[in-house]
């Protein structure tokens, strides 16, 4: 049985990531800060734990040892918060990642990156994976650093690294980012249309990022990035499905730029006293102020990825809020006597 090291498998994409490696037969190294916060982690008899954190190179070399791949999927994600920290956890953790992947003599680091290092994307083209990135933000220069740095070390050093850049995350066992804007705050009644929903998006299933890093195992081209992600979609369109299949009948609050703005300008200066992240960051503009039209077609061509509609995508993941929010080992079928497969 082949052996993969996972970092990040207790996030929101690992709590996919993982059980979909053990049923493919993988024995799982898995890096974890806490186990005993983890319980679902127990039900996996193909599972070795790892205590430790990414910044600790020792603990990260250890963790890699007797493995053939490995996944890289651990990172601090957030739209507010201090640089240094995006730093030593996104560009150290790829640091210590890649010296771990030469010293275990792994055949295939795949790195989890992020489509929205490219910062400010053009308004009327669709982008490749090769258009320039100028990231704009703190979370986005860190996941820059750390993909040039597996990128140099496949070139100078042969380290067999693919890259992956996933669009939004979505689905079950997410709470944050698109799944509170696009999902949990319009079945709460919060729904904040800017510009008339004409701003896109580039949302991606979390199931289908999993099927991407499978694919990108034995698929991907080692030195190659792939962008995974769905279609791109304009914000009225997304929220138009989510309250179909929701069945929400709340009024859309229709707002100009200038006040999503003002709004976060001053919740802003609430935080720098609070020290408590705001509930519309300023770092949110290059998210959501902007036209994500992002080609997926490299991965589709070279890795066979089919990305899952968002219409489904987004009715398993309505279903898993309507469910109570189960936690992992406790299916949105066995909850909803709904069948999603």
């Amino acid at each position: 049985m082949e052996t993969i090291f996972v970092t990040g498998g207790t996030g929101f994409l690992g709590r996919h990531l993982v059980p979909a490696l053990i049923n493919a037969g993988y024995h799982v190294s898995l890096l974890v800060r806490n186990p005993a916060r983890h319980e679902w982690l127990r039900q996996y008899r193909q599972l070795a734990l790892v205590q430790g954190d990414i910044q600790d190179a020792a603990v990260v070399t250890r963790g890699a040892q007797g493995a053939r791949y490995i996944i890289h999927a651990a990172g601090m994600f957030r739209f507010w918060g201090d640089e240094a920290e995006f730093d030593r956890v996104n560009v150290g953790g790829a640091e210590n990642i890649i010296r771990a992947c030469k010293d275990a003599g792994c055949e295939r680091l795949v790195h989890i990156s992020s489509v929205y290092l490219i910062g400010q994307p053009p308004r009327d083209q669709t982008i490749d994976e090769t258009y320039p990135a100028h990231p704009v933000e703190p979370y986005q220069r860190s996941k820059l650093k750390a993909e040039q740095l597996v990128l140099r070390a496949h070139a100078d050093q042969s380290v067999p690294a693919v890259v992956l850049r996933p669009g939004a995350f979505y689905g079950p066992y997410g709470e944050y980012a698109f799944n509170r804007l696009f999902f949990r705050d319009p079945m709460r009644g919060i729904i904040m249309q800017l510009n008339g929903g004409r701003y896109i998006i580039l949302p991606v299933f979390v199931p289908d990022v999993v099927q991407g890093a499978l694919l990108a195992l034995t698929r991907g081209r080692a030195g190659e990035i792939y962008n995974i992600c769905d279609y791109p979609i304009a914000h009225r369109d997304a929220y138009d499905i989510v309250t179909e299949e929701a069945k929400l009948w709340f009024p859309r609050l229709r707002l100009p730029d200038w006040v999503g703005l003002a709004a976060s300008h001053m919740l802003e200066a609430v935080a720098r006293v609070t020290r408590v992240e705001p509930f519309y960051p300023l770092n949110l503009r290059s998210y959501v102020y902007n036209y994500w039209r992002v080609s997926h077609d490299k991965a589709a061509r070279e890795l066979g990825f089919v990305p899952t509609p968002f219409r489904e995508g987004a009715r398993q993941t309505i279903a898993w809020y309507k469910a109570g929010r189960p936690e992992q080992g406790t299916t949105i079928e066995q909850r909803t006597g709904t069948d999603y497969r």
